[in-house]
């Protein structure tokens, strides 16, 4: 890790922070007597885009929550940027948790404009004036801003909808973005732009995890692909 005098890490490969990003060791995840994650050792490293590929109900998006650190490990230790996650409700894990956001396959979006639903994480934070960071999140995934920043949620269809809930997301400038199958059911034009999304943040020092279906889309946007089947991880 670096030396607190040279300032916090970025999120960004460097030459001075080899530590990886996530480290989890002997992490277990459990839903009531079941296991459905068992990780003895994973680490995933600051920058680019991992991909995440596997059947149905086999630990995929519990991965993902553990990632997001919406959840903790049964058993285990989970290490993001170095520091041990402790319980989901403890302050620091809440802090920490703030520089990570979460695209799911279902886009969320509330019953106002564009620009209110881009705008609303960073008022949240404190943010007044956010029409520049709006503009510039909904460029990133295609969207006019000219065209989507007035449009209503009831206005848009389902991959413009999707757009706008990741735009949401980078309006925050995460240090982590998660994705959970952001292309399902989108037209070929929506997860294109998605993908292109991917890689611009990707290229600005965000670590970019993707879980997805379609190996066609994935492999060649990630740099690495993990395997998760019978809550095991592979790759």
């Amino acid at each position: 890790m670096p030396d607190a005098a040279d300032g916090p890490c970025t999120g960004a490969p460097c030459a001075r922070c080899a530590t990886p990003l996530y480290q989890l060791e002997g992490v277990v995840r459990r839903h009531g007597e079941r296991t459905v994650l068992d990780v003895p050792r994973l680490d995933i490293p600051a920058g680019g885009i991992t991909g995440v590929v596997g059947p149905n109900g086999g630990g995929k998006s519990t991965l993902l929550r553990l990632l997001a650190l919406l959840d903790a490990p049964s058993q285990g230790v989970l290490r993001f940027a170095g520091e041990v996650v402790g319980p989901v409700s403890a302050a620091r894990t809440a802090d920490l948790r703030r520089s990570v956001t979460l695209l799911l396959q279902e886009p969320y979006l509330l019953r106002r404009s564009v620009y209110e639903n881009v705008a609303y994480g960073l008022s949240v934070r404190g943010v007044r004036d956010a029409r520049n960071v709006v503009r510039g999140a909904l460029e990133l995934v295609a969207l006019d801003p000219d065209m989507f920043l007035r449009r209503r949620w009831f206005e848009l269809s389902g991959g413009e909808a999707q757009r706008v809930a990741l735009a949401a997301r980078l309006a925050l400038a995460p240090r982590v973005l998660l994705m959970d199958e952001p292309t399902a059911s989108l037209d070929e034009d929506s997860a294109v732009r998605i993908a292109d999304a991917a890689r611009a943040v990707a290229a600005r020092g965000t670590t970019v995890i993707v879980v997805s279906h379609d190996r066609d889309w994935l492999e060649p946007l990630a740099s690495r692909i993990l395997t998760v089947r019978r809550g095991r991880v592979e790759g």
